[in-house]
């Protein structure tokens, strides 16, 4: 019998690839955020490192805001890395759902994503490139 926050499955082939799409669909928006951070992240860095290059050309005058290169730079590592942190976070609380015992009867093993290791090196490496940034003195 069904409770309020639980009900039966029946086993059958139709529920377990009704599951099986559910649970490739989690990670496939998990790689659209993955990829909309390290976009984010790497701009950022580029938009850093291009500005700090190009006020080096001689024939170049001074910039009327020398910091807000940098300042963007820095949101944009920012709102990457706190959007990876948030999507990672909510496809880990997507995932267990799934891999719950409620979806026993219709699941396959329960795994972990090798896309969840790529989120937190790719975490590890924004954090880095914020601290780069906003701890260089110029």
């Amino acid at each position: 019998m069904a409770s309020a926050t639980h009900f039966e499955i029946p086993a059958s082939g139709e529920n377990h690839f009704a599951w099986l799409r559910t649970r490739m669909a989690a990670e496939r928006t998990f790689m659209a955020w993955l990829r909309t951070a390290a976009s984010m992240i790497g701009f950022g860095f580029s938009i850093v490192q291009f500005f700090a290059k190009f006020t080096e050309i001689e024939d170049v005058g001074a910039p009327i805001q020398p910091h807000a290169p940098r300042m963007l730079g820095l949101m944009l590592i920012a709102a990457g890395v706190i959007g990876l942190a948030l999507a990672l976070h909510q496809f880990l609380i997507v995932t267990r759902h799934l891999d719950s015992t409620e979806f026993s009867a219709i699941r396959g093993q329960p795994r972990r994503s090798p896309t969840v290791l790529v989120a937190v090196a790719l975490l590890v490496i924004g954090v880095f490139a914020f601290a780069s940034i906003l701890l260089r003195v110029h």
